[in-house]
């Protein structure tokens, strides 16, 4: 533990990175982190409430830079993984090894566990090992890329002699110590295409030899996706990137694209109308993308949010649930419960509490539940019923998949991103948005 303290002193000094320019498209595949896994819907939803009450609390202090996801224990124990991300799969080396990095928004840095493994978590993919990549090189500690990562330090003997070692910490302590270093990342199938398609690229990431926190044994690491110049949009100097998040009850693929118009080029997936808003920044947090939401409505009742609040947005990848400020949610609150027309049920140890007991007729006929629209700037969100409604039929039970956290921030999460093309336009700073097909995009390949 002494090692790894000494490792996080600051020694950040800022300097311009250049990335090389892009052109084309980048693929890669997308899969939900818990598919095929065998999970009861009740228990995805229970570990992805505590999911979102965990990052909600992260995101909502803009003192402190966003570093990575926020993982919770299950119930009062806190032993079990809560998690409702998407893994992007990736190939890093020559020749190219495999990776399953979670896609993360709300961080900068692409990192995966690397061997030799002094202190690591169980995954089940093998350990990328540097030695046996032809193309592996690490950064060494007097790099400029070097000293502009915040924690960082010069590697001794063990390390490889002045190679540079960082450590990323975490907002719920977990912490990821190894080498900076560059190496090739092919994306799509691998076939590696022509000279200037982007399917090989060299990066900068980091290789994790000790990777401590609750991590899942079919993730390697994490792709931050965030506005800062260590994300993969950043190095890869895309003007846009776009993901499309299958149903997290299904082991269907899609896609993650980094650069291109993906709007267009993906429309064959749509299956309605392509919807656009501002993309806000906030200095005090400026790895996140904002969003203005002026208004929510349930059915017939329209929630307006106050405007202070209306740019404080966050529209995350790797929050699970939509969570909103507790006086927000207490009037969607009511106005479900006004328009349900059910009495209040629930389950207990549920981590959601806007739920309603199903009669008898729930077998044959669902019960009806007013429409849920996010009004953003200039664009409404009109959800589908199967990303905030959850029907556990054996409980007789109904629920409204959103949830209450202290402060004044509303973060929109990835349950209710569900079979949506949302598209980043980086360069005019635009979030477009439609509803789709996801799994059609797999065949873009």
């Amino acid at each position: 533990m002494k090692r790894l303290a000494a490792l996080l002193v600051l020694i950040a000094l800022p300097c311009p990175a250049r990335a090389a320019p892009g052109a084309g498209v980048v693929a890669a595949l997308l899969t939900h982190a818990d598919a095929g896994r065998g999970l009861a819907r009740p228990e995805l939803v229970r570990r992805m409430a505590h999911r979102a009450r965990a990052r909600r609390r992260l995101l909502s202090e803009p003192e402190r830079p966003v570093r990575a996801r926020v993982r919770a224990g299950l119930g009062g124990g806190g032993g079990g993984i809560v998690t409702n991300e998407y893994l992007v799969r990736l190939a890093v080396g020559t020749p190219p090894r495999p990776v399953a990095l979670t896609l993360d928004t709300g961080s900068d840095l692409v990192w995966t566990q690397c061997a030799p493994c002094r202190d690591c978590f169980g995954q089940g993919l093998p350990l990328l090992d540097p030695a046996a990549s032809s193309t592996y090189a690490a950064l060494p500690c007097g790099a400029p890329r070097c000293r502009a990562l915040q924690f960082t330090s010069c590697g001794g003997r063990g390390w490889g002699n002045r190679t540079c070692v960082y450590a990323y910490h975490y907002g719920d302590k977990s912490l990821t110590v190894g080498q900076l270093a560059t190496d090739r990342f092919t994306f799509g199938d691998g076939g590696g295409g022509n000279a200037g398609s982007l399917s090989s690229r060299r990066l900068t990431f980091g290789c994790g030899h000790f990777n401590k926190g609750v991590f899942q044994s079919n993730e390697t690491g994490i792709a931050g996706f965030g506005r800062g110049r260590w994300s993969l949009p950043s190095q890869l100097n895309v003007t846009s990137f776009s993901y499309c998040f299958t149903s997290m009850f299904e082991s269907k693929s899609s896609l993650v694209t980094l650069g291109g118009a993906p709007a267009a080029l993906y429309s064959h997936a749509h299956v309605g109308e392509v919807r656009s808003t501002p993309l806000l920044r906030n200095p005090s947090q400026p790895s996140l993308y904002f969003l203005s939401l002026m208004a929510i409505s349930v059915g017939s009742t329209r929630i307006p949010v106050p405007a202070p609040r209306r740019g404080s947005t966050i529209i995350d990848s790797g929050a699970s649930i939509t969570t909103l400020p507790e006086d927000l949610y207490e009037a969607v609150r009511a106005a479900f419960a006004a328009q349900v027309g059910l009495p209040p049920g629930g389950v207990e140890g549920s981590a959601l509490d806007l739920c309603f007991a199903l009669p008898v007729t729930a077998f044959w006929r669902r019960p009806a539940v007013p429409a849920l629209t996010l009004h953003l700037e200039g664009a409404d969100w009109e959800l589908p019923r199967a990303n905030y409604v959850l029907e556990d039929l054996g409980a007789r039970v109904m629920c409204v998949v959103l949830d209450a956290a202290p402060g004044e921030q509303a973060v929109i999460g990835n349950f209710q991103q569900q079979n949506t093309h949302v598209v980043y336009d980086l360069e005019n700073d635009r979030l477009s948005f439609a509803p789709a097909r996801c799994d059609r995009l797999v065949a873009s390949l």
